[in-house]
């Protein structure tokens, strides 16, 4: 990757950490909630630690991406408790351009930021209306 093409960014949700953990380290719970969005998770390894996942977007989703400028990205996500049914998605994105160049505007590092948000928003959403799932 290009040193410095890289966003972090916290979004606050009102679900455990341990219950986002179920859900974005399983392919079929990730698919299900975020409807529409991925077409298809894989996972090479067992999910935990060291393990690589591979998601491709829907048609839409992936049109509504920043869309022909990224060779590659890497995300990372963090989910910290805060307090009971609580927690802190704290994400890292770095990405390299297929120009080569440097940083992407402050306009499209927000659409790219914004995609993942967005998704956590989503699945945050699901598990509200659904407690029971992924316990």
């Amino acid at each position: 990757m290009v040193a410095g093409c890289m966003i972090t960014e916290d979004c606050a949700l009102a679900v455990s950490a341990d219950r986002m953990w179920k859900v974005s380290c399983s392919g079929d719970a990730l698919v299900k909630t975020s409807a529409g969005i991925f077409d298809s998770m894989d996972v090479e390894g067992d999910g935990g630690p060291g393990s690589v996942t591979t998601l491709t977007l829907s048609a839409e989703a992936a049109a509504a991406w920043v869309n022909g400028q990224l060779k590659s990205q890497v995300t990372e996500v963090k989910f910290e408790a805060a307090g009971d049914d609580a927690c802190v998605a704290k994400f890292k994105v770095e990405y390299e351009r297929l120009d080569g160049g440097g940083a992407l505007t402050a306009e499209d590092q927000a659409e790219l930021i914004g995609g993942y948000l967005a998704l956590m928003k989503i699945v945050e959403t699901y598990l509200v209306a659904n407690p029971a799932e992924y316990a």
